[in-house]
């Protein structure tokens, strides 16, 4: 499987690729590493407390893999709210699409080159929020690039609505889940369709 470059936060696909080298020596060629994906990330969710759903099988893998083409379109932790509604529009998805998958953040990490300039630069943060994250992230570019803080500020291993708690109030760690908190407000209040 080619690794993929987007943010830099999609690892740990040899899992998946050894998964799919034991299944093939059982049952060659009938089960695709999408359809394992799939399952694994619903097992993962269910494993950190999430809900459990059915996952309907029988995806087929890409016969031809482009990295360029994987990562053209997805959005940058800098990105703006209009260009992340541009970008969900032009795969089929809603802004409602758009705020029920950004749910997916209540899990997982970001590394400081990915936030630094939301936590030195925005006013659209909590200030004591942004000092805690100052903590793990400096300033100066280059120094602690790859240093670590989690997504949810409350519950980073459990998979629950903590994630949309910390963007109502500013404590986003990204700079487009920050602008995407005003979609969640007004989805929120003024009711989802």
């Amino acid at each position: 499987m080619a690794k993929t470059i987007c943010n830099g936060s999609v690892r740990r696909f040899e899992v998946i690729d050894q998964i799919k080298s034991a299944i093939e020596k059982v049952c060659p060629g009938v089960v695709s590493c999408a359809d394992i994906l799939a399952i694994a990330a619903r097992d993962g969710i269910v494993s950190l407390g999430g809900p459990n759903w059915e996952v309907k099988l029988g995806r087929k893998d890409s016969r031809i893999a482009s990295i360029r083409k994987a990562n053209k379109d997805i959005p940058k932790p800098s990105s703006s709210l209009s260009t992340l509604v541009f970008k969900f529009a032009s795969k089929g998805l809603s802004a409602k699409d758009m705020v029920a998958l950004s749910g997916a953040h209540t899990i997982g990490m970001a590394r400081c080159v990915n936030f630094r300039s939301h936590i030195y630069n925005n006013s659209n943060i909590d200030g004591s929020f942004a000092n805690l994250r100052k903590s793990v992230c400096p300033k100066k570019s280059g120094s602690g690039d790859t240093n670590l803080a989690p997504l949810d500020l409350q519950t980073p291993a459990s998979f629950n609505n903590d994630y949309f708690k910390n963007l109502m109030s500013n404590k986003g760690l990204l700079h487009s889940r920050s602008v995407r908190a005003s979609s969640v407000r007004s989805l929120l209040w003024n009711g989802i369709d």
